[in-house]
């Protein structure tokens, strides 16, 4: 890293990889040429799942600038430098304020002590996020006079905080340039941003969703002009007209083998090609496969777009708001040409200058849209502020384009794009001036969008973060800029995750470094974030967050805090999460990613909906005493024998399984209505004859024999696993010729395997007798019962795992003629990676951060948002929460799910007081009481009536600590024969003195 003046040419570097030895190896890493660099997979492995390589290599070629060092610059070079491009150069000419202090989180009390250059002050900062991109800090003064020829040594240039007549000379010297330079600039003012794209006239994009080709199996293709292809009956194409497919596997037509039709959309089950009168008939079969072709995308300088912007709507509930905002941010544009400031914080005057240069500019825009007079309000209102969740949230996009601007991978933003929280100043509770002006603190940014009363609640709230990978890391620094948790007597933010840091997070979870690896991610996360803000409280746990930690997270600790946030990739552990919320009545804030994928949900108690609850019941059998006895007379006793193991087992599933299905199935077997057998999308298999010099062969046989000395705990050596080595083993393995079978086999696609299967009296005794003889003929010995549980681990590159199901995958495709999947590819599938890249994270943490201010804030129904966004496309739609559900019982009685029933009892409470007492306090009798799965008392039962009289202790049995169960009653139907009504949770108490 260095300072340079922005007319020094960018330097390319060799990476700097020592200050990753400590963390692990960077044996992935070379740098091999100017045109092609060797990926760390170690570091970008989730990234690479959502870019491909070929987009990967040309971000390690990219010179980006980025002007404005402010919290949406920052956020910005945070991302691009976590991505990997080549070499940024950050540029400021501002000096430290008090004020940066609530928007920069690399910036410190030293830096505004000491007044430093905002650039130079977070330089260290952003290179120490990967030393593979090289960081430079420019504080030359760039003005209408700047000599701008500098810029061509760039292939992106961002601006941020730059006034729009600098904006436009710049971005007319980036358009005219050959090929022109990709110009993004992008700004927030106050609880308004906006985002402006300009990738010249002509910008080819190689692959605009990054979603897999679709494949389509065919049921039948007409001879027309033109000629109609029909989809296999529910599968849906989801195809669009215009689109290229390649057709495979075709019988009878088999002309259209090998070739590429454009389509035009029939039905949702059928499409048109072109004319296929002069091929031969359709018999049956086929795969149409999407092709995936470059698009060129055509943008408009700045100076044009401005009069007859292309928004991209965000709220479809209001489509009109993109051109009012664009209306109104471009009176602000003038505003500051006028009087060379933003409007005072609350000044009427200012406010009406606003709506008067509104009024006139919309007026030279060509669709002349209404000035909407509360936007123009509220920007004049906030201007002066910032607000960190929106400039993580637009921060996150504008980090995404800058990536499509290098790579041309993914559809870039035509060309307009307004974020705004405009929900969180429509209903404060107080709006006077006094309450958003500056105190001379860290908040005086967010004091002016969101007013002192609600910065002082944020201050005292207690959020439960469950989990500290990309999001959370992202949450605790909205949390720090906030100042969520720093109240002096209440506030606190609890975090827990149990996992240690590797490698791989470092490409997203920022606060992590090298020197972190295999060290506590919620600790780590901790330390980090106070040193963005030292006042936050913050308590770090290593826990999972489960039932069998409810004695640390019990129904007390949920109730003590404001918010619960989970940042988890594991649906379960986020439903059992949410289930104690909804147990509790906590707000639940939940989010999370795929790739460029994100969304967020806000879940309110009494307000919005909920997820359900569900309970897994398991059952017992002697399957596992089976496959004990099986285990123990076929154990190896030595590498030989592993190595023969996996022999047989090849042996098995590549060869006599075929051969057992093609004698069932013979290929031309024919159906009932005269068709055959074995046509798409059912393929025959073809047995596979094992050769050892066939690489994926030799791969099967010697990571399955690892993997059976592992689990039998067989030593071995390298020299073992040498071809030689391994041809002497076979050379002594007799293998079987294969003998038909007369077990049936299933071809009901949709049959299941019964989850348990009854166990009778003569498996039992059968399974008994296998045991004992085992023992007896001594293979049931210590050492014999000597096993290793391997559990699988995707990144240990010499465990065999991963190369092990590689072999195994492609030895089965390629049986059944099925194109095979590389180990990067397998590696994704079976390790279950979910792709990951840091744009679409700090986008979605955003988005959660502003619905945690309005939760904090106790904001009405009607504030809340939902988000669901697609980077790559790009689709960002926010939605109403969904509004919880009242249930109806009768009367006027009703209840949702947020509703718990509560009765107090005593120690001389019986069952029938309970009734009783829930009768005369909410006006209906309970028929039946059920504690989890027992039944306390159904009418019906025989005995239960005398239940009545029994003491709810006794009946309940609690242990002496519980002070309360949780019972579900129901009510007597309307009409005889219908099935009981339902009812609220229940929540008795065992004495009065209880809450």
């Amino acid at each position: 890293m260095e300072a340079s003046a922005p007319g020094a040419a960018p330097q390319r570097e060799e990476a700097s990889c020592s200050s990753w030895a400590a963390g692990g190896a960077n044996k992935n890493l070379s740098i091999m040429s100017a045109e092609s660099v060797e990926i760390d997979d170690a570091l970008y492995s989730r990234q690479r799942y959502v870019l491909g390589d070929t987009a990967m290599q040309k971000m390690a070629k990219s010179h980006v600038f980025l002007s404005g060092m402010g919290g949406l610059g920052l956020e910005i070079a945070k991302n691009l430098v976590l991505a990997g491009i080549k070499a940024l150069t950050i540029h400021d000419t501002e000096k430290c304020q008090t004020w940066d202090l609530g928007t920069n989180f690399f910036l410190c009390e030293d830096d505004v002590v000491n007044r430093r250059n905002r650039a130079e002050a977070v330089l260290q900062h952003i290179a120490e996020l990967n030393p593979y991109v090289h960081v430079t800090s420019s504080s030359v003064l760039l003005n209408e006079t700047t000599d701008l020829s500098f810029l061509d040594k760039y292939q992106c240039v961002v601006l941020t905080e730059i006034k729009l007549p600098l904006q436009k000379k710049i971005n007319n010297f980036c358009h005219s340039q050959c090929p022109p330079i990709k110009f993004i600039s992008t700004d927030i003012h106050g609880i308004w941003s906006r985002l402006f794209c300009d990738f010249g006239d002509e910008f080819e994009v190689s692959d605009t969703t990054g979603e897999e080709p679709k494949e389509i199996f065919i049921s039948n293709i007409t001879q027309a002009n033109p000629g109609i292809v029909t989809c296999l009956e529910n599968h849906p194409h989801k195809l669009e007209t215009g689109q290229f497919l390649t057709f495979r596997e075709v019988n009878g037509m088999t002309g259209l083998n090998g070739s590429t039709q454009q389509i035009t959309v029939v039905s949702p089950f059928s499409f048109s090609i072109g004319d296929t009168t002069e091929l031969e008939p359709y018999l049956h079969g086929g795969i149409a496969v999407q092709v995936k072709t470059p698009k060129t995308f055509c943008f408009e300088p700045l100076e044009t777009q401005i009069k007859h912007p292309k928004c991209l709507i965000a709220d479809f509930s209001k489509p009109e708001a993109s051109l009012q905002i664009h209306t109104a941010m471009l009176a602000l544009d003038q505003f500051q040409e006028n009087y060379n400031r933003k409007p005072n914080i609350g000044c009427q005057e200012d406010s009406e200058e606003l709506l008067k240069l509104a009024t006139s500019i919309s007026e030279t825009l060509e669709e002349k849209p209404e000035v909407n007079a509360d936007i123009v309000h509220w920007l004049s209102w906030t201007a002066q502020g910032f607000l960190p969740p929106l400039a993580a949230a637009v921060g996150g996009v504008a980090s995404q384009e800058v990536l499509k601007a290098i790579t041309g991978k993914f559809s870039p933003l035509c060309q307009w794009l307004y974020i705004e929280a405009g929900d969180i100043v429509k209903s404060l509770d107080k709006i006077e001036c006094e309450e958003f002006l500056p105190r001379g603190d860290r908040y005086d940014a967010l004091r002016a969008c969101i007013g002192d009363t609600l910065c002082q609640k944020l201050q005292k709230l207690n959020i439960f973060l469950v989990g500290c990978g990309a999001i959370g890391c992202e949450m605790l620094k909205n949390f720090a800029l906030l100042g969520v948790g720093t109240g002096k007597e209440k506030g606190m933010v609890t975090v827990t995750d149990p996992d240690l840091i590797e490698k791989s997070n470092l490409n997203r979870q920022f606060l992590f470094r090298p020197h972190h690896i295999q060290k506590p991610k919620s600790y780590t996360a901790a330390d980090a974030t106070l040193k963005i803000n030292p006042q936050l409280k913050i308590d770090a746990h290593l826990n999972k967050v489960c039932p069998a930690t409810e004695a640390i997270y019990s129904d007390e600790f949920y109730t003590k805090q404001d918010i619960i946030i989970t940042a988890l990739d594991n649906v379960e552990a986020r439903r059992y999460v949410d289930s104690r919320c909804l147990a509790n009545l906590r707000p639940l804030l939940d989010s999370g990613t795929m790739g460029t994928k994100g969304h967020t949900e806000v879940i309110v108690p009494h307000l919005t909906e909920s997820y359900n609850s569900h309970k897994i019941q398991t059952g017992h059998s002697l399957e596992g005493c089976f496959q004990v006895i099986k285990l123990l007379s076929r154990r190896p006793r030595n590498w030989s024998q592993c190595v023969e193991l996996a022999r047989l087992k090849f042996e098995k599933y590549f060869n006599h399984k075929a051969l057992q299905l093609l004698h069932c199935f013979p290929l031309d077997t024919r159906l009932k209505d005269g068709s055959l057998f074995w046509q798409s999308p059912k393929r025959p298999p073809s047995p596979i004859k094992f050769d050892l010099n066939e690489p994926l062969h030799f791969s099967f046989l010697l990571n399955a024999a690892k993997l059976y000395a592992a689990v039998y705990c067989i030593p071995f050596t390298e020299e073992d696993l040498s071809a030689d080595a391994l041809l002497n083993i076979l050379s002594e393995v007799k293998i079987q010729e294969f003998k038909p079978s007369n077990k049936v086999v299933q071809t009901d696609e949709t049959a299941r395997k019964p989850d348990h299967v009854p166990i009778s009296n003569e498996d039992e005794r059968n399974a008994v007798f296998q045991l004992e003889k085992a023992i007896s003929s001594n293979k049931a010995t210590t050492s014999d019962l000597q096993m290793a549980v391997l559990s699988f681990e995707k990144d240990d590159e010499h465990n065999g795992h991963i190369d092990f199901i590689t072999a195994a995958s492609n030895l089965r495709a390629k049986m059944y003629s099925i194109e095979p999947a590389d180990r990067f590819k397998t590696k994704r599938i079976a390790g279950k990676i979910i792709p990951a890249i840091a744009t679409s994270t700090a986008a979605v943490s955003g988005l959660v951060a502003l619905e945690m201010i309005k939760v904090a804030g106790d904001y009405p129904f009607e504030a809340y948002k939902n988000c669901f966004l697609n980077l790559a496309i790009p689709i960002i739609v926010f939605t109403e929460t969904s509004e919880v559900k009242r249930t109806e019982i009768r009367n006027g009685i009703s209840f949702t799910i947020w509703d718990r029933w509560t009765i107090h009892g005593k120690e001389d409470f019986t069952l029938l007081d309970f009734i009783n007492a829930v009768k005369e306090k909410y006006g209906i009798e309970p028929t039946m009481v059920v504690q989890g799965v027992k039944m306390l008392y159904v009418p019906v039962m025989p005995g239960h009536a005398k239940r009545l009289k029994l003491t709810m202790h006794k009946l309940v049995k609690p242990s002496t600590e519980k002070k309360y169960v949780d019972l579900t009653v129901s009510f007597a139907p309307d009409t005889d024969g219908d099935e009981d009504l339902p009812g609220p949770p229940v929540r008795y108490y065992f004495s009065h003195d209880t809450d």
